[in-house]
Formats: structure tokens, C-alpha cells, sequence
């Protein structure tokens, strides 16, 4: 009788899961997807030829498996032509090697990020900031906050209390809508990890000695939050994930769109079938052997029956999600800035956060930068604003165009954009965008405990474990999950040390 894996998602995590189940045994992956689309969070959105990035996904691993595995699947096209001229292949099916630069827009000016000590950062800041700042990080360094019990002890253990306030703060606030002293660290620890002041001033001093040749695109040596080159699909995240989701199909696997799982049927102890309600409203059943789960930790528990102990359950229950709103907006050209170029006034930027107290706007994409082929004409800007906010909140609940117009008149507001320069935007909505760190998270124990009983169930992926896992995290959990199946093992130990132990992550699973 054929055996199959049922799986709860169609992201990174799921997607991945599929594949290597295909390529590694006669076990068939049947996916249950809520959306018309692959990729979850890292989907493409097509507007009109103008392709958007939900949130940013850079191609970049520690993980050799890891960038084989992209690599397999699209081949990484040459930087330069014949002529030492960058080019953009004409061939649709390949990765880009793109250059990364973020940067934090505060005070109406461009900050290094990390921060550094640059000129231009000094002079936007002013000498007695500096001197604050400067006298703050060695008091952290000499009277640390024992224990850190939320992410204002971690950030201001690290950078001091006057850096934490002027670059941190705000913004990660803007991110979770809560204080950061309501957060827990582990969510500083997951994100930042590795990185300090000293680390990001040797990083900037290796760069003034360092040759002016590219560095090599897998920077083993570099905090991945200092990284300078990634790899891109031509046309955007969403491409790899449909090219994987085609494969899985080609290959006799199962994808069904539009089936959101609304029971997971426990039998002694195991998972013996899965309920999902389509789009028309009707029921189905899926008997299978094994459940790899991405969906939300609070939704899957609470489809079990019978359900968890009214313990767990609560936990389960009181587990909190951040969601997220982007807008692209298409504009003739950006307002004149000193490293402008160009006659769009183009920054170089790939990303922008937006440090500004007075806008609720959190961060900015600039399309054209990440691939021009994401960018219809590439006479225009095609910018992505990025809102945190929670399902059916004031930003949520506004209506597509009253929320173009409040977004467009914030980045007029900040003197990023002319309002005579709109062309055209595009409003997304994406709930359950981030798993919080706060609400039961502190108990999330007792959910791990509880799941780990459960022989034949995986949690992997960033909402199916309640982890800020990046892309390349959520793919090594999956396959993981797939060599525990393939093997008969039931423990559940090495997909939750992913993202954890660093040397696990990045060495162990090369």
C-alpha cells in the first residue's frame, strides 16, 4: 500500500520536505495549501508586469546543502559579460548574484547598517550623540544586565543603552507593536546573534584593507547580518518555489490549492488523518502515515482531536502573531537625495529601514535594485513599504485605497518621494507573517514536549515551529524531518537545534 506524507503548507518548508521525500524514497507528499500560489512569505506577487518581494528574501546559507539545493534548481548566471559589463541573463530559469546594501533612514538621512563609524555616520549624528553613545556601550560592557530577561537587556548588553535607543528601539517596536521590554531575547538572539559592536568595526576595517575584487558569494567568514552578496531568481523568491512546486508535480506528488486544515485526527497517540475545508466550503479527509506540519502552532493545535491537555492547549492558545501589510507603489522617480543616481534619483539600496518615530512606515524595498527584472519599465521606481500591524487593526482594516494614500503620504512626509510622481500601487496582506516572542511564548515548552509525543507528526518552517526562521532554517528543519521519516526515527532533537546552535547550523549540515 502506498505510503504517504500529508504536509501543511506550500513555503519553503513544505516545498522542500516534498521534493526530497520524491528524490530519496517511494514515499508520495500530498500538500494542503491555503493560498492560489506557492512560496508562502516568499512568494512573488505579479502587479501588472511589476513583480513584488514579500518582506526580502536573500538567497544566502552558511549551509552548503543549502545553496546546492537552490543552485540545482536554478543555475547562478555570470556577473559580467565578455566585456566586464554587468549583464542580466536573457534566459528566464537563473539566480543573480546581487550586491546587498541596507541601510537605517533616520534624522532625514542614510545610516550604515550595522551601524558603523563612518564619517557620514558621525556627522548625522552630531558629536554629543556620539559621545552618549560611545560612553553608553562601555558602561554595557562593564555592568552587563545578568540575567536578560527580555530584548532591551540583550540589545543593551551588546550596544549600549544610547545605540539601543537610537537605532534599535523604535523600529523593533514598530515590528512587534509591543515595548521591548515585553519581548523575549531569544527573538535578539535568533536575528542578531554573532553580531556586535567590535565584530561590525573589525568587519568595516577588513574592508578598507581587503581587495576591490567581489567577494566570493558563500562568506563563511561573515556574520550573516554583514553579508554583501546574495543570490536572486531573475524574477523574484516566488520563482524558485514554482519551480519546486512544478518538479514535486511532475514527479506524481500532490498539491491542492484553496484546502486549509481544520482537523488533525490523533489515534493512539499518532496522526491517522487530516481534515481540510476547501474554497467551496466543503470537507475532505486524508488518511496518511506521517504529518509534516508549517502551519501556525496555535491553529494546528487547535484542530486536534482529541485536542491537548487544557494546559498545552492554553499555551497553544495564547501564542501571539505579528502580521504585515506591503504596498508596491510605482513612482516616476524618487525625490533627489545626495547619493541619488541617475535620472529616477535611484539609491542603491536593496532595502531601507526606516528608523523615523514620527511614520509608521517600517522598512522600504527598492525592486530595481534586487532584480531589474522584477521592474516592468525600468524607466520607473518600484518601492515596497512595509507595515506591522495585526489582522483587522486600523492599518489592516483600511481599505485598499485609503491605505495607499496614508502610505504615499507618509514617504512624501520623510522626503523620499514627490506625490506628483505616483504612477500606480498594489496592496498585499499577509497575517501570521511573524511568530511573536511574547504573549505564552515563555511556555512554549510544554507545546515542543507535547508534539515531540506525537511519533509521526514534524513541525518545521517558521510558523510551524513559532521561530523566526529565516528561508535557508526553514528548508534545513524540512529535510531534516525527511531524513528522520526516511529513517524510522522518531526523535525530533536536531530540527529544533536548527537556528540554535550555531555550529550545528553552519557545519554540520554543509
Amino acid at each position: 500500500m502506498e505510503k504517504r506524507v500529508l504536509i501543511a503548507g506550500a513555503g519553503p518548508a513544505g516545498l522542500t520536505a516534498a521534493l526530497e521525500l520524491i528524490r530519496h524514497s517511494d514515499i508520495k507528499p500530498v500538500i494542503f495549501e491555503t493560498l492560489d500560489d506557492v512560496g508562502g512569505i516568499s512568494r512573488t506577487i505579479n502587479h501588472k508586469g511589476n513583480r513584488m518581494d514579500i518582506g526580502g528574501h536573500r538567497f544566502f546559507s552558511k549551509s552548503d546543502w543549502v545553496m546546492n539545493w537552490w543552485r540545482e534548481i536554478m543555475p547562478v548566471a555570470p556577473e559580467k559579460n565578455e566585456d566586464g559589463l554587468s549583464i542580466i541573463p536573457e534566459s528566464d530559469r537563473h539566480m543573480l548574484i546581487r550586491p546587498r546594501l541596507s541601510r537605517i533612514y533616520f534624522l532625514r538621512h542614510f545610516f550604515d547598517y550595522p551601524v558603523s563609524l563612518s564619517a557620514g555616520t558621525m556627522t548625522n549624528l552630531g558629536i554629543w550623540r556620539l559621545i552618549k553613545i560611545g560612553v553608553s556601550y562601555l558602561w554595557s560592557c562593564v555592568f552587563q544586565r545578568k540575567p536578560e530577561r527580555n530584548l532591551e537587556d540583550f540589545f543593551t548588553n551588546r550596544f549600549g543603552s544610547e545605540l539601543y535607543r537610537t537605532f534599535f528601539k523604535d523600529y523593533t517596536e514598530k515590528v512587534w507593536g509591543v515595548p521591548c521590554h515585553e519581548i523575549s531575547p531569544d527573538w535578539g538572539a535568533q536575528r542578531v546573534k554573532g553580531l556586535s559592536v567590535i565584530g561590525t568595526l573589525l568587519h568595516a576595517a577588513k574592508k578598507l584593507f581587503a581587495s576591490s575584487r567581489p567577494a566570493d558569494v558563500s562568506q563563511k567568514n561573515t556574520n550573516t547580518s554583514l553579508i554583501e552578496r546574495f543570490l536572486y531568481p531573475k524574477f523574484g523568491p516566488g520563482q524558485m518555489w514554482q519551480l519546486v512546486a512544478a518538479e514535486v508535480l511532475a514527479r506524481g506528488g500532490e498539491i491542492h490549492h484553496g484546502h486549509r486544515v481544520v482537523g488533525v485526527n490523533l489515534i493512539e497517540g499518532k496522526v491517522a488523518s487530516v481534515d481540510t475545508l476547501d474554497i467551496a466550503g466543503k470537507h475532505h479527509n486524508w488518511q496518511g502515515d506521517w504529518l509534516i506540519s508549517t502551519m501556525a502552532v496555535r491553529d494546528l493545535f487547535a484542530a486536534m482531536q482529541p485536542p491537548p491537555s487544557a494546559a498545552v492547549s492554553r499555551v497553544a492558545s495564547g501564542l501571539c502573531y505579528r502580521d504585515f501589510m506591503t504596498m508596491g507603489l510605482l513612482v516616476k522617480k524618487l525625490k533627489p537625495t545626495k547619493d541619488g543616481k541617475g535620472p529616477q534619483n535611484l539609491v542603491p539600496d536593496t532595502w531601507i529601514y526606516i528608523q523615523e518615530p514620527d511614520v509608521k512606515l517600517g522598512r522600504l524595498q527598492i525592486f530595481n535594485n534586487w532584480s531589474p527584472a522584477l521592474v516592468r519599465n525600468n524607466d520607473t521606481v518600484w518601492i515596497g513599504l512595509e507595515y506591522f500591524c495585526q489582522e483587522d487593526d486600523e492599518l489592516w482594516s483600511m481599505p485598499d485605497d485609503a491605505f495607499s494614500r496614508f502610505a504615499i503620504g507618509e514617504l512624501a512626509k520623510i522626503d523620499l518621494i514627490d506625490l506628483v510622481d505616483v504612477l500606480d500601487t498594489h496592496v498585499v496582506r499577509v497575517p501570521k507573517a511573524y511568530p511573536a516572542y511574547f504573549g505564552t511564548y515563555d511556555e512554549f515548552d510544554a507545546i515542543r514536549e507535547y508534539a515531540d509525543t506525537i511519533p509521526n507528526l514534524f513541525l518545521v518552517g517558521r510558523n510551524g515551529m513559532h521561530r523566526y526562521n529565516n528561508q535557508d532554517h526553514s528548508m534545513l528543519t524540512a529535510n531534516l524531518a525527511v531524513e528522520a521519516i526516511l529513517s524510522g526515527s522518531t526523535s525530533k532533537e536536531a530540527i529544533w537545534s536548527i537556528n540554535v546552535d550555531d555550529e550545528y547550523h553552519e557545519e554540520k549540515q554543509n
